[in-house]
């Protein structure tokens, strides 16, 4: 089995179009412009890892084919990442054990608060998920099997997102700012994918020129821009890209 990477969802917040069919810039006719709330899965070996639970994140899954999650790795506890918890109740059910979840402090604190009904017995209905608070590098094992990832805090607006490195993959899905110190952990990547949400400055985002910009410093093989807003068209982003930098779009997916 290969090892790979897939993003299950590359869109902002409100995904693309809006719930109004609001398409903003993009062009209705690409389904590359047709994005689900931010998502990603990688399959390492026999360990099967989501990071974060989009809203979508069922809809996700079936496009995806992916049929069992081991653990989940939780990038912060806004609402576009979280909300589609109650969806892994099916992997707790198939595979008899609870499933493991990775994040800060603050943010397994949120989770459990929200979704108190996960981590313990309420009204008839059985825990399904084992919280681990995560700092630096922790390790996710299956049987024989098991992957080292490293972990570090951006500053996401007000608040504060983990960044994770697997292998020489690196994803900051919701970012507005990164240290000098943790910028060199994203040294010779093979792949960076960041946040991108829109052309103008936003306080709890990189926008077009942030988000190159770090790819400038860092140079990565390959960078991935996701939380793409309804302002960015895909093809007329692609084309005043570099050829090593891309948009994102739902289902991309590379062997790593």
């Amino acid at each position: 089995m290969k090892n790979k990477f897939t993003i299950l969802g590359c869109g902002s917040s409100l995904g693309s179009p809006w719930i109004t069919n609001y398409w903003g810039n993009c062009d209705k006719n690409n389904k590359k412009n047709l994005r689900s709330r931010c998502s990603a899965h990688f399959q390492y070996k026999n360990i099967s890892t989501l990071i974060d639970t989009s809203p979508d994140l069922k809809i996700q899954f079936k496009k995806n084919k992916i049929k069992n999650v081991d653990a989940v790795i939780y990038t912060h506890e806004h609402a576009d990442q979280t909300f589609g918890i109650f969806e892994l109740r099916p992997f707790f059910w198939k595979n008899k054990k609870k499933i493991d979840i990775f994040g800060s402090k603050k943010t397994i604190k949120e989770l459990k608060n929200k979704f108190d009904f996960c981590f313990k017995k309420k009204q008839g209905y059985m825990p399904i998920l084992k919280d681990h608070i995560i700092k630096d590098e922790f390790i996710i094992k299956k049987k024989k099997d098991e992957i080292k990832i490293r972990s570090f805090e951006t500053l996401h607006g007000l608040t504060k997102s983990t960044a994770y490195i697997i292998n020489k993959i690196a994803y900051l899905s919701d970012c507005s700012f990164v240290t000098k110190e943790t910028k060199k952990l994203l040294y010779n990547l093979d792949y960076l994918i960041v946040d991108c949400l829109r052309v103008k400055f936003h306080p709890s985002h990189f926008n077009l020129a942030a988000a190159l910009s770090l790819a400038a410093e860092c140079r990565p093989k390959k960078t991935i821009l996701t939380n793409l807003h309804v302002e960015f068209d895909y093809n007329k982003l692609k084309s005043k890209l570099p050829q090593n930098i891309v948009p994102a779009y739902d289902g991309m997916s590379f062997n790593f």
